[in-house]
Protein backbone atom coordinates (compact mmCIF):
# COMPACT_ATOMS: atom_id res chain seq x y z
CA UNK A 1 0.00 0.00 0.00
CA UNK A 2 1.08 3.56 -0.77
CA UNK A 3 0.12 6.38 1.59
CA UNK A 4 -0.37 9.64 -0.30
CA UNK A 5 -1.02 12.65 1.91
CA UNK A 6 -2.42 15.73 0.20
CA UNK A 7 -3.68 13.28 -2.41
CA UNK A 8 -6.64 15.44 -3.41
CA UNK A 9 -4.54 18.59 -3.72
CA UNK A 10 -2.81 20.01 -6.76
CA UNK A 11 0.47 18.10 -6.94
CA UNK A 12 -0.93 15.18 -4.94
CA UNK A 13 -3.84 14.45 -7.28
CA UNK A 14 -1.62 14.74 -10.36
CA UNK A 15 0.84 12.31 -8.81
CA UNK A 16 -2.10 10.02 -8.00
CA UNK A 17 -2.90 10.05 -11.73
CA UNK A 18 0.73 9.23 -12.49
CA UNK A 19 0.67 6.34 -10.00
CA UNK A 20 -2.49 4.97 -11.62
CA UNK A 21 -0.93 5.27 -15.08
CA UNK A 22 1.99 3.17 -13.80
CA UNK A 23 -0.37 0.50 -12.41
CA UNK A 24 -0.48 1.50 -8.73
CA UNK A 25 -4.00 1.48 -7.24
CA UNK A 26 -3.56 0.24 -3.65
CA UNK A 27 -3.34 3.78 -2.30
CA UNK A 28 -4.57 5.44 0.88
CA UNK A 29 -5.37 9.06 0.07
CA UNK A 30 -5.13 11.40 3.05
CA UNK A 31 -6.46 14.95 2.82
CA UNK A 32 -8.94 17.51 4.09
CA UNK A 33 -11.61 18.24 1.50
CA UNK A 34 -13.80 20.73 3.35
CA UNK A 35 -16.30 22.68 1.27
CA UNK A 36 -13.99 23.36 -1.66
CA UNK A 37 -14.16 21.63 -5.03
CA UNK A 38 -10.94 19.79 -4.27
CA UNK A 39 -12.88 16.50 -4.29
CA UNK A 40 -13.16 16.84 -8.07
CA UNK A 41 -9.42 16.13 -8.32
CA UNK A 42 -10.18 12.55 -7.25
CA UNK A 43 -12.54 11.95 -10.16
CA UNK A 44 -11.58 9.08 -12.50
CA UNK A 45 -8.69 8.02 -10.26
CA UNK A 46 -8.16 4.72 -8.46
CA UNK A 47 -7.36 4.45 -4.74
CA UNK A 48 -8.28 2.02 -1.98
CA UNK A 49 -9.69 4.46 0.54
CA UNK A 50 -9.70 8.04 1.80
CA UNK A 51 -9.02 9.32 5.29
CA UNK A 52 -9.36 12.80 6.72
CA UNK A 53 -6.01 14.25 7.73
CA UNK A 54 -6.86 14.57 11.44
CA UNK A 55 -8.21 11.03 11.62
CA UNK A 56 -5.03 9.83 9.95
CA UNK A 57 -2.77 11.70 12.40
CA UNK A 58 -4.71 10.34 15.37
CA UNK A 59 -4.53 6.76 14.14
CA UNK A 60 -0.84 7.20 13.34
CA UNK A 61 -0.15 8.39 16.91
CA UNK A 62 -2.12 5.45 18.30
CA UNK A 63 -0.10 2.94 16.28
CA UNK A 64 -3.05 1.71 14.25
CA UNK A 65 -1.18 1.37 10.95
CA UNK A 66 0.65 -1.85 10.19
CA UNK A 67 4.01 -0.78 8.73
CA UNK A 68 4.48 -4.20 7.11
CA UNK A 69 1.78 -3.47 4.51
CA UNK A 70 3.03 0.05 3.66
CA UNK A 71 5.37 0.15 0.67
CA UNK A 72 5.89 3.91 0.35
CA UNK A 73 4.79 7.20 1.91
CA UNK A 74 4.51 10.30 -0.28
CA UNK A 75 3.87 13.28 1.97
CA UNK A 76 2.43 16.25 0.06
CA UNK A 77 -0.07 17.30 2.73
CA UNK A 78 0.70 20.87 3.77
CA UNK A 79 -0.81 24.32 3.82
CA UNK A 80 0.88 26.00 0.85
CA UNK A 81 -0.75 29.39 1.29
CA UNK A 82 2.24 31.72 1.58
CA UNK A 83 0.02 34.55 2.88
CA UNK A 84 -1.54 32.46 5.67
CA UNK A 85 -1.46 34.47 8.92
CA UNK A 86 -2.22 31.69 11.41
CA UNK A 87 1.35 30.74 12.24
CA UNK A 88 0.34 28.25 14.95
CA UNK A 89 -1.73 26.30 12.43
CA UNK A 90 1.03 26.21 9.80
CA UNK A 91 3.67 25.20 12.33
CA UNK A 92 1.54 22.26 13.44
CA UNK A 93 0.23 21.29 10.00
CA UNK A 94 3.47 21.67 8.05
CA UNK A 95 6.20 20.99 10.59
CA UNK A 96 4.83 18.81 13.40
CA UNK A 97 2.75 16.66 11.04
CA UNK A 98 5.78 16.10 8.80
CA UNK A 99 7.97 15.10 11.76
CA UNK A 100 5.35 12.63 13.01
CA UNK A 101 5.07 10.95 9.64
CA UNK A 102 8.81 10.96 8.93
CA UNK A 103 9.55 9.30 12.28
CA UNK A 104 7.04 6.56 11.51
CA UNK A 105 8.51 5.97 8.06
CA UNK A 106 12.15 6.01 9.17
CA UNK A 107 11.60 3.80 12.23
CA UNK A 108 9.88 1.23 10.03
CA UNK A 109 12.21 1.49 7.01
CA UNK A 110 9.45 2.77 4.74
CA UNK A 111 10.58 4.90 1.76
CA UNK A 112 9.51 8.49 2.33
CA UNK A 113 9.19 11.30 -0.20
CA UNK A 114 8.04 14.76 0.88
CA UNK A 115 7.42 18.25 -0.42
CA UNK A 116 9.84 20.98 0.53
CA UNK A 117 9.70 24.33 -1.30
CA UNK A 118 11.66 27.02 -3.09
CA UNK A 119 10.13 29.34 -0.49
CA UNK A 120 12.92 28.14 1.82
CA UNK A 121 15.38 30.25 -0.22
CA UNK A 122 13.77 33.55 0.81
CA UNK A 123 14.90 36.49 -1.29
CA UNK A 124 17.59 34.38 -2.93
CA UNK A 125 20.55 36.27 -1.51
CA UNK A 126 22.15 32.92 -0.61
CA UNK A 127 21.44 31.49 -4.04
CA UNK A 128 19.28 28.54 -5.06
CA UNK A 129 21.62 25.63 -4.53
CA UNK A 130 20.13 22.56 -2.86
CA UNK A 131 23.52 21.97 -1.27
CA UNK A 132 23.08 24.95 1.04
CA UNK A 133 20.82 24.77 4.11
CA UNK A 134 22.66 26.78 6.74
CA UNK A 135 22.01 30.43 5.98
CA UNK A 136 18.59 30.51 4.34
CA UNK A 137 16.07 33.07 5.54
CA UNK A 138 12.50 32.36 4.34
CA UNK A 139 10.24 35.39 3.86
CA UNK A 140 7.08 33.82 5.30
CA UNK A 141 6.02 31.24 7.86
CA UNK A 142 5.20 28.71 5.14
CA UNK A 143 8.80 28.82 3.92
CA UNK A 144 10.04 28.67 7.51
CA UNK A 145 8.12 25.45 8.25
CA UNK A 146 9.52 23.80 5.14
CA UNK A 147 13.02 24.94 6.00
CA UNK A 148 12.77 23.78 9.61
CA UNK A 149 11.68 20.31 8.52
CA UNK A 150 14.60 20.09 6.09
CA UNK A 151 16.91 21.13 8.95
CA UNK A 152 15.31 18.65 11.36
CA UNK A 153 16.06 15.79 8.99
CA UNK A 154 19.65 16.95 8.55
CA UNK A 155 20.22 17.47 12.30
CA UNK A 156 18.99 13.95 13.04
CA UNK A 157 21.05 12.31 10.27
CA UNK A 158 17.90 11.19 8.47
CA UNK A 159 18.67 12.81 5.16
CA UNK A 160 19.96 9.58 3.61
CA UNK A 161 16.66 7.86 4.47
CA UNK A 162 14.25 10.24 2.73
CA UNK A 163 13.72 12.24 -0.46
CA UNK A 164 12.74 15.91 -0.27
CA UNK A 165 11.77 18.00 -3.30
CA UNK A 166 12.01 21.78 -3.31
CA UNK A 167 9.24 22.66 -5.76
CA UNK A 168 9.56 25.95 -7.60
CA UNK A 169 6.58 27.69 -9.30
CA UNK A 170 4.44 24.71 -10.25
CA UNK A 171 1.37 25.28 -12.41
CA UNK A 172 -1.16 23.25 -14.35
CA UNK A 173 -4.47 21.38 -14.17
CA UNK A 174 -5.97 20.42 -10.79
CA UNK A 175 -4.90 23.70 -9.16
CA UNK A 176 -8.40 25.17 -9.60
CA UNK A 177 -9.38 24.88 -5.92
CA UNK A 178 -6.42 26.94 -4.68
CA UNK A 179 -8.25 30.29 -4.88
CA UNK A 180 -5.74 33.13 -4.33
CA UNK A 181 -2.83 30.68 -4.59
CA UNK A 182 -3.60 29.56 -8.14
CA UNK A 183 -0.87 30.19 -10.69
CA UNK A 184 -0.63 33.40 -12.71
CA UNK A 185 -1.38 31.39 -15.85
CA UNK A 186 -4.75 30.41 -14.38
CA UNK A 187 -5.46 33.99 -13.34
CA UNK A 188 -4.24 35.42 -16.65
CA UNK A 189 -6.52 33.07 -18.58
CA UNK A 190 -9.63 34.43 -16.87
CA UNK A 191 -8.42 38.02 -16.99
CA UNK A 192 -7.93 37.75 -20.75
CA UNK A 193 -11.24 35.95 -21.34
CA UNK A 194 -13.17 38.47 -19.23
CA UNK A 195 -11.34 41.75 -19.93
CA UNK A 196 -8.99 41.20 -22.86
CA UNK A 197 -5.95 42.16 -20.79
CA UNK A 198 -3.63 40.90 -18.05
CA UNK A 199 -2.63 42.80 -14.92
CA UNK A 200 0.89 42.28 -13.59
CA UNK A 201 2.55 43.85 -10.57
CA UNK A 202 4.83 46.80 -11.05
CA UNK A 203 8.35 46.15 -9.88
CA UNK A 204 9.12 46.93 -6.25
CA UNK A 205 12.81 47.47 -6.98
CA UNK A 206 14.95 49.37 -9.48
CA UNK A 207 16.74 46.10 -10.24
CA UNK A 208 13.85 44.87 -12.39
CA UNK A 209 11.58 46.65 -14.86
CA UNK A 210 7.82 46.13 -14.60
CA UNK A 211 6.92 42.55 -15.47
CA UNK A 212 10.57 41.56 -15.80
CA UNK A 213 10.77 39.88 -12.40
CA UNK A 214 11.68 36.25 -12.98
CA UNK A 215 10.49 32.93 -11.63
CA UNK A 216 11.25 29.31 -12.40
CA UNK A 217 7.86 28.19 -13.74
CA UNK A 218 7.55 24.40 -13.98
CA UNK A 219 4.64 22.43 -15.44
CA UNK A 220 2.91 19.84 -13.29
CA UNK A 221 3.28 17.14 -15.96
CA UNK A 222 7.06 17.54 -15.81
CA UNK A 223 6.96 17.54 -12.00
CA UNK A 224 5.10 14.24 -11.66
CA UNK A 225 7.28 12.61 -14.31
CA UNK A 226 10.39 13.48 -12.30
CA UNK A 227 8.68 12.32 -9.11
CA UNK A 228 7.86 8.97 -10.69
CA UNK A 229 11.48 8.51 -11.79
CA UNK A 230 12.54 9.04 -8.17
CA UNK A 231 9.70 6.87 -6.82
CA UNK A 232 10.91 3.93 -8.90
CA UNK A 233 14.38 4.26 -7.38
CA UNK A 234 13.10 4.04 -3.82
CA UNK A 235 15.89 1.75 -2.61
CA UNK A 236 18.75 3.78 -4.07
CA UNK A 237 17.77 7.43 -3.93
CA UNK A 238 17.83 9.93 -1.07
CA UNK A 239 18.49 13.57 -0.25
CA UNK A 240 16.90 16.97 -0.80
CA UNK A 241 16.68 18.25 -4.37
CA UNK A 242 15.41 21.24 -6.30
CA UNK A 243 12.59 20.60 -8.73
CA UNK A 244 12.25 23.36 -11.30
CA UNK A 245 13.24 23.80 -14.93
CA UNK A 246 16.52 25.50 -14.11
CA UNK A 247 15.55 28.43 -16.32
CA UNK A 248 13.91 31.57 -14.95
CA UNK A 249 11.38 33.38 -17.15
CA UNK A 250 9.68 36.76 -16.74
CA UNK A 251 6.08 37.47 -15.85
CA UNK A 252 5.87 39.25 -19.20
CA UNK A 253 6.93 36.01 -20.92
CA UNK A 254 4.22 34.15 -19.05
CA UNK A 255 1.51 36.67 -19.96
CA UNK A 256 2.53 36.70 -23.62
CA UNK A 257 2.50 32.89 -23.74
CA UNK A 258 -1.05 32.90 -22.36
CA UNK A 259 -2.22 35.45 -24.94
CA UNK A 260 -0.57 33.39 -27.67
CA UNK A 261 -2.26 30.19 -26.50
CA UNK A 262 -5.60 32.00 -26.72
CA UNK A 263 -4.68 33.60 -30.06
CA UNK A 264 -5.45 37.08 -28.70
CA UNK A 265 -3.36 40.22 -29.18
CA UNK A 266 -1.53 40.99 -25.90
CA UNK A 267 -2.45 43.88 -23.62
CA UNK A 268 -0.57 44.08 -20.31
CA UNK A 269 -1.42 46.55 -17.56
CA UNK A 270 0.89 47.09 -14.58
CA UNK A 271 -0.57 47.70 -11.11
CA UNK A 272 0.99 48.47 -7.73
CA UNK A 273 2.01 45.53 -5.60
CA UNK A 274 0.22 45.35 -2.21
CA UNK A 275 2.55 46.49 0.58
CA UNK A 276 1.94 43.31 2.57
CA UNK A 277 3.10 41.23 -0.39
CA UNK A 278 6.03 43.48 -1.30
CA UNK A 279 7.77 42.65 1.98
CA UNK A 280 7.89 38.93 1.19
CA UNK A 281 8.09 38.99 -2.59
CA UNK A 282 10.62 36.90 -4.49
CA UNK A 283 11.74 38.90 -7.54
CA UNK A 284 13.88 36.07 -8.86
CA UNK A 285 13.93 32.30 -8.47
CA UNK A 286 15.81 29.74 -10.50
CA UNK A 287 16.42 26.15 -9.51
CA UNK A 288 19.98 24.91 -9.59
CA UNK A 289 19.32 21.46 -11.05
CA UNK A 290 22.91 20.21 -10.94
CA UNK A 291 22.44 17.96 -7.93
CA UNK A 292 19.40 16.14 -9.35
CA UNK A 293 21.11 15.64 -12.71
CA UNK A 294 24.25 14.34 -11.02
CA UNK A 295 22.05 11.86 -9.14
CA UNK A 296 20.98 10.38 -12.46
CA UNK A 297 17.58 12.01 -12.89
CA UNK A 298 17.63 13.79 -16.24
CA UNK A 299 14.47 15.18 -17.78
CA UNK A 300 13.76 17.39 -20.77
CA UNK A 301 11.38 20.00 -19.40
CA UNK A 302 8.75 21.55 -21.62
CA UNK A 303 9.35 25.20 -22.49
CA UNK A 304 7.14 27.80 -20.85
CA UNK A 305 5.39 28.36 -24.17
CA UNK A 306 4.77 24.64 -24.71
CA UNK A 307 3.43 24.03 -21.23
CA UNK A 308 1.23 27.15 -21.13
CA UNK A 309 -0.27 26.21 -24.50
CA UNK A 310 -1.04 22.69 -23.28
CA UNK A 311 -2.58 23.98 -20.05
CA UNK A 312 -4.70 26.67 -21.71
CA UNK A 313 -5.94 24.72 -24.72
CA UNK A 314 -6.35 21.25 -23.24
CA UNK A 315 -7.54 22.06 -19.71
CA UNK A 316 -8.57 25.66 -18.98
CA UNK A 317 -10.34 26.05 -22.32
CA UNK A 318 -12.22 22.79 -21.73
CA UNK A 319 -14.17 23.82 -18.62
CA UNK A 320 -11.25 23.27 -16.24
CA UNK A 321 -10.57 19.70 -17.23
CA UNK A 322 -8.99 17.53 -14.52
CA UNK A 323 -5.65 15.79 -15.15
Amino acid sequence: MIILTGGAGFIGSCFLRKLNDEGYTDILVVDHLGEQDKWKNLNAKEFTRFEHKEVFRKKLAEGKYNPEIIDYIVHLGACSKTTERNADYIMDNNLNYSIELAKFAIQNNIPFMYASSAATYGDGKCGYSDMNFNYLEPLNVYGLTKHRFDKWLIANDYIDKVVGLKYFNVFGPNEYHKESMTSMIYKAFFQIVNTGKVQLFRSNTSEYKDGEQKRDFVYIKDVVTVMMSIFKRQDSFSGIYNLGTGRARTWNDLALATFHALEIEPTIEYVDMPKTLSKQYQNFTQADMTKLCDAGISHQFMTLEESVTDYVRNYLNKELKIF
